[in-house]
């Protein structure tokens, strides 16, 4: 998270809204721990990573669906799920994801 405080700082001072992504849970193998985070504003610009790669396309467009609906969300992604097989989580695990808007 930490690593992600200075673009936060610049998004912040150019009054962009931002959605923060957090793994909060996984199952089985996971490619990254619980706590890690990603940022993405309003723009499509991202930090960080949840998942080094292999689902963060999708998280991207969760993210953005949240800065239109302004309401968080809990998101699943594993090798079970078609979407997350299609973006490349082959891990065999499962993550949880809480999708926020940041409230500044």
């Amino acid at each position: 998270m930490r690593d992600l405080l200075d673009d936060l700082d610049r998004w912040r001072a150019a009054g962009k809204r931002v959605a923060l992504a957090r793994v909060v849970d996984i199952e089985g193998s996971g490619p990254r721990d619980p706590g890690a985070a990603m940022a993405v504003n309003e723009d499509g610009e991202v930090v960080g990573s949840v998942s080094g790669g292999c689902v963060e396309g999708a998280v991207v467009g969760e993210a953005l669906e949240v800065l239109r609906d302004g309401a968080a969300r809990l998101a699943r992604f594993g090798y079970s799920d078609d979407e997350a097989f299609a973006v490349g989580l082959t891990c065999g695990g499962t993550i949880h994801l809480l999708i926020e808007p940041l409230d500044w």
